[in-house]
C-alpha cells in the first residue's frame, strides 16, 4: 500500500474535523462564520481612471485552495498568470502576488485600454469574473461667446458655452454673480465615444450688470474647477442726483444757494446743463461745471431748476423746486416801565373782580399811566428799530378783550344788588284807612284828599 500524501493527509484531516462537530448539531464554532467547507470565490471592483493617468486591476480570491490566479485583457490576452507576465507590455507591473489576490497596475492609460479585463481561478469548474475599466477624458477646450461685445440697458443678449472632446459628455452650469442661470445644453457625438456640449443663456441686462462676470462651469468626473467667465458691458442712459451744498435749511432772502448736479452714465455724458422751467435763468445765477451758484436770493428766483444730461443712449434729469422765505425776524428786548405797567393794569382787575363801582375808576387810571408809559417809551423806540409781530398784536388784544369781559361783570352784579321800589293800586291809601272797607274804597280813588303815593327809582 502506497503511503498518503501531505496533500490527502490534510484532506483525511479535514474530513475528521467535519465529523466531530456534526456531532455536536452545529457547523460552526460559537460565535464564529463556518468558512471552512466555502467553496473558492472571487471578488473585485470596476475601475474608472483618467486618461494618462494609472489604473489598478486587482483580482481578490476568496478560500483559495492553491488553484492558479491568472487575469487576461478584452482581447483575452494573457497580463498575469501567477506572478509571471506573459503579455510584453510594459505599462502593467505586479503590485502584489498571493494566494488570495493578484494586483496589477497599468499606467498611461489610454482610450484603447478601456474594456472588460478577465479575473480567472483554475478550480474545477473554473471561475471567472470581469473588472470593466473606463477611461475617462475631460474637455480639451472650453470657449465662451456673446452676440456683441456691448449691449444697452434693457436689452436681452445671448451667451454661449462650448465644451469640446469630452468622455463622458460634460455637464455645463451658468453663474452671474452668486446667482444660478438656467441653460440649455446640446450635445453632439464625436469620434472614439467624445461628446461636444454647447450651453447657451439668455438674460436680460441693466446698468447694475456692467461689468459683472457671467461663469460657464463645467461638471466632469475627469477634472475639477474648470470655467471660463465672460464680463458683460452695458451701456446705460446716465443718472442724475442733485444736492444743495448751502444753505442748510431754509432758503431765504438775501442768501446764497448753491446747486451741485452729479452725473453717471456709460458713455460718459457729452451734455450737461441747467434749465429753469416755465422761465429762463436768474441773472445772478452762475455756472460752475456742471454746479449752480444762485447770488442774493429773492421772491422772484422761486421756480423748479433741473439739471439736464445726455449721452448717446438718452437723456436724463433731476428737478429742484426753489422757495425763497421772508429774512429771520429779529425783536427788541422789551422795556421795563412797559412791562410793568401792564402787569399792574391785569392786578388790578383781578384784585378787585369782588367790588361795586371802584374797578371801572382803576381801569381808567391804570389805562391813563399806560398812555402815558407808551408815550414815554415811544420816543425810545425812535430810536431803536422795532418790527411787529402778530403774537404781540394778538397778546395786546387778548388782555384788552379780558379786562372789558371783567368790567361787564363787575358792573352787571352792582346793578343786580341795587333794584327800585313802588307800590300796588291794591296798597295806595292803605296806610290812612282805619279799615279794610276803607283802604279798599281809598285805592278805587274814594278818597280825594289823601297824599298821593309815588314811585322812586334809585
Amino acid at each position: 500500500m502506497a503511503a498518503p500524501t501531505p496533500r490527502s493527509a490534510s484532506r483525511l484531516l479535514l474530513l475528521c474535523a467535519a465529523a466531530v462537530l456534526s456531532q455536536g448539531g452545529s457547523g460552526s464554532l460559537q460565535g464564529f462564520p463556518d468558512y471552512s467547507f466555502s467553496e473558492p470565490s472571487l471578488m473585485m471592483d470596476n475601475v474608472s481612471v483618467v486618461e494618462g493617468e494609472v489604473a489598478t486591476i486587482s483580482c481578490r480570491v476568496i478560500n483559495n485552495d492553491g488553484s492558479v490566479i491568472q487575469l487576461l485583457n478584452p482581447n483575452r490576452q494573457t497580463i498575469y498568470f501567477r506572478d509571471y507576465r506573459p503579455l510584453k507590455d510594459n505599462r502593467f507591473q505586479l503590485v502584489n502576488f498571493s494566494s488570495s489576490e493578484l494586483r496589477v497596475s497599468l499606467s498611461n492609460v489610454s482610450l484603447n485600454d478601456e474594456g472588460n479585463y478577465f479575473c480567472q481561478l483554475y478550480t474545477d469548474p473554473p471561475l471567472e469574473e470581469i473588472i470593466t475599466v473606463t477611461v475617462l477624458v475631460p474637455p480639451q477646450t472650453l470657449v465662451i461667446n456673446t452676440q456683441k461685445d456691448t449691449a444697452t440697458e434693457g436689452e436681452e443678449i445671448e451667451l454661449n458655452c462650448t465644451a469640446m472632446g469630452g468622455k463622458p459628455a460634460a455637464d455645463i452650469r451658468w453663474l452671474k454673480g452668486n446667482k444660478e442661470l438656467k441653460g440649455e445644453s446640446f450635445i453632439r457625438p464625436m469620434e472614439e465615444k467624445m461628446s461636444l456640449v454647447t450651453s447657451r443663456v439668455s438674460l436680460t441686462v441693466s446698468r447694475e450688470d456692467d461689468g459683472v462676470a457671467v461663469v460657464c462651469l463645467v461638471d466632469h468626473p475627469a477634472v475639477q474647477d474648470l470655467q471660463i467667465q465672460q464680463k458683460l458691458s452695458v451701456q446705460y442712459k446716465p443718472r442724475v442726483l442733485l444736492s444743495v451744498s448751502y444753505p442748510q435749511g431754509l432758503t431765504r432772502e438775501g442768501e446764497s444757494l448753491q446747486l451741485m448736479c452729479t452725473v453717471m452714465g456709460k458713455p460718459t455724458p457729452e451734455k450737461i446743463q441747467w434749465l429753469r422751467l416755465e422761465d429762463n435763468l436768474p441773472e445772478n445765477a452762475i455756472l460752475s461745471g456742471a454746479n449752480l451758484l444762485i447770488n442774493n436770493l429773492s421772491k422772484t428766483d422761486n421756480g423748479t431748476y433741473r439739471c439736464e444730461a445726455s449721452n448717446s443712449v438718452g437723456t436724463s434729469w433731476a428737478d429742484y423746486v426753489l422757495y425763497v422765505y421772508d429774512p429771520p425776524t429779529t425783536f427788541p428786548p422789551p422795556t421795563t416801565t412797559t412791562i410793568t405797567t401792564t402787569t399792574n393794569t391785569i392786578l388790578m382787575i383781578i384784585a378787585d373782580s369782588t367790588a361795586t363801582t371802584e374797578p371801572a375808576v382803576h381801569v381808567k387810571e391804570n389805562a391813563r399811566s399806560t398812555i402815558a408809559a407808551s408815550l414815554e417809551n415811544s420816543q425810545a423806540a425812535e430810536e431803536v428799530p422795532m418790527t411787529v409781530d402778530h403774537a404781540v398784536i394778538g397778546g395786546v388784544v387778548a388782555v384788552v378783550v379780558f379786562a372789558m369781559l371783567c368790567l361787564l361783570i363787575i358792573l352787571g352784579r352792582y346793578f343786580a344788588r341795587h333794584k327800585g321800589t313802588y307800590f300796588t293800586h291794591e296798597a295806595k291809601g292803605a296806610d290812612d284807612a282805619a279799615d279794610a272797607d276803607t283802604a279798599i274804597i281809598n285805592a278805587e280813588g274814594g278818597q280825594n284828599n289823601s297824599e298821593e303815593k309815588k314811585e322812586y327809582f334809585i
